[in-house]
């Protein structure tokens, strides 16, 4: 596997680690309400919340890894209606075009980008109700029931994530990815709970923000550079 296969998914990774800046904002107010949902006596005790944090983290990335295999599956099918080549070439620039639109977006350059959240409203009014429904949470197995549902919420940067398992080139690898994405988001979400006003005041800096987008922007910058190096050692396309 070369570097240029690869970097899909350490790109996924890194856009999850360094896309906390949006976790924030976006799923605060999900984890402080799934929070203070727990029973009082596990409220108490910071370590008796591990298992549901990490019940509802596991359930929110298993979630991602489906949409990631639906994805891919739909690009791999997608891919074989057209010629393999051009197929190749049309969905590695679309997931490269992705990248630097998700890292202009993260830096506030690019606000359109946000708007592709509206795709998943409708699915969500229907999940919505349900995870009220299951209120309180009342064991790390219903937690890790309600992080499936948490999963489907609509949010900008998972859908251009997906947009990048699309171009994956099978189901499999697109689960792979998006189990890369939400991995890369673990760490931000874990200590969200604990540490939500540092976390809160640190990523509303703009110099972070902008870090973060730039970061990932130039991810999809090398994959333009990688792919445009391929197309100019190969044969024209018949």
């Amino acid at each position: 596997m070369d570097f240029g296969t690869q970097l899909p998914i350490l790109t996924a990774l890194i856009v999850g680690l360094l896309g906390g800046v949006h976790c924030v904002g976006m799923c605060g107010g999900i984890v402080g309400m799934l929070s203070f949902s727990l029973p009082p006596a596990v409220r108490a005790e910071p370590l008796r919340q591990m298992p549901y944090l990490l019940g509802y983290n596991a359930g929110r990335i298993l979630s991602y890894s489906v949409a990631g295999l639906l994805a891919g599956g739909l690009g791999a099918l997608a891919a074989g209606v057209l010629p393999l080549r051009l197929a190749q070439l049309v969905l590695q620039g679309l997931a490269a075009v992705m990248m630097l639109a998700i890292g202009l977006y993260l830096a506030g350059l690019a606000p359109k980008v946000s708007r592709i959240e509206h795709l998943g409203q409708p699915l969500w009014r229907r999940l919505e109700p349900v995870g009220r429904r299951l209120l309180p949470v009342r064991s790390p197995g219903h937690a890790l029931l309600l992080g499936t549902l948490w999963g489907w919420l609509p949010c900008g940067l998972v859908y251009s994530a997906l947009i990048m398992a699309l171009s994956a080139g099978s189901a499999a690898r697109g689960g792979l990815l998006m189990l890369a994405f939400g991995l890369g988001t673990l760490p931000t979400v874990l200590t969200m709970g604990s540490l939500a006003g540092l976390l809160t005041h640190f990523t509303r800096k703009p110099w972070v923000r902008r870090a973060a987008g730039f970061s990932i922007a130039g991810f999809g910058v090398l994959s333009l550079v990688l792919l445009l190096t391929k197309l100019v050692g190969q044969q024209p396309l018949h």
